[in-house]
């Protein structure tokens, strides 16, 4: 029972995640649709992947700073402070999606699979934001579990197959609905999203602040 609320509890972060306005949302919206439903799933493979690898050096970090209590207290804090800022970022940011020519020999040439994972891969690790979300995620994380421990584990596995799952919903939707999707719509998203990730860091705060 305690791991399926820490799946689900992995769900939520997920869910917060896959609202994300960067680099890799406007590819996955546009590749899905200039190229088709098929081309953003694998764009939507190498985002996750590349989630992953952040997850994981995030992770590997995280053993080696948090296994001493003392540190504990000050990577909670910074935790929070980041996932303000990213809050703050988040809600602040300007919204702007280039428009593709439209050309007719554009769907006779498309690329492998490979490709478009390869694309989705670089396109979301290379956002310097995406791996101080993941850190500060991690310190909010190991506020509630030990880390090193399987529910840590679970948490994270709950939060990627969300991410992959809305991720494939947005490829569907933008596929289908696209003359909907415009800046802003965008731009309420980012206030939305940036509130919660600033709320979310004042919780953290908070939490180490009492439990230290």
């Amino acid at each position: 029972m305690t791991f399926v609320l820490t799946f689900f509890k992995g769900i939520v972060l997920g869910l917060t995640v896959c609202f994300l306005i960067g680099p890799s949302f406007f590819a996955l919206l546009q590749t899905s649709i200039h190229r088709g439903f098929k081309s953003g799933l694998f764009l939507s493979i190498g985002i996750v992947i590349s989630d992953f690898t952040l997850i994981a050096l995030s992770y590997i970090g995280a053993l080696q700073i948090l296994d001493n209590q003392k540190n504990q207290f000050t990577i909670g804090i910074v935790g929070g402070i980041i996932l303000i800022a990213f809050g703050i970022y988040t809600f602040t940011r300007k919204i702007f999606i280039a428009k593709e020519e439209e050309d007719d020999d554009i769907r006779l040439k498309t690329p492998a699979p490979i490709t478009y994972v390869l694309k989705g891969y670089f396109t979301n690790i290379a956002n310097p934001f995406l791996l101080i979300f993941w850190i500060g995620a991690m310190g909010l994380v190991s506020s509630q579990y030990e880390i090193g421990t399987n529910e840590v584990i679970i948490f994270f596995i709950g939060t990627l197959v969300t991410i992959f799952a809305t991720d494939i919903a947005k490829c569907f939707v933008a596929n289908k609905l696209k003359q909907y999707l415009k800046p802003k719509i965008l731009h309420w998203i980012n206030y939305v999203l940036g509130i919660a990730l600033m709320a979310s860091g004042i919780i953290l705060i908070i939490r180490v602040i009492c439990y230290f």
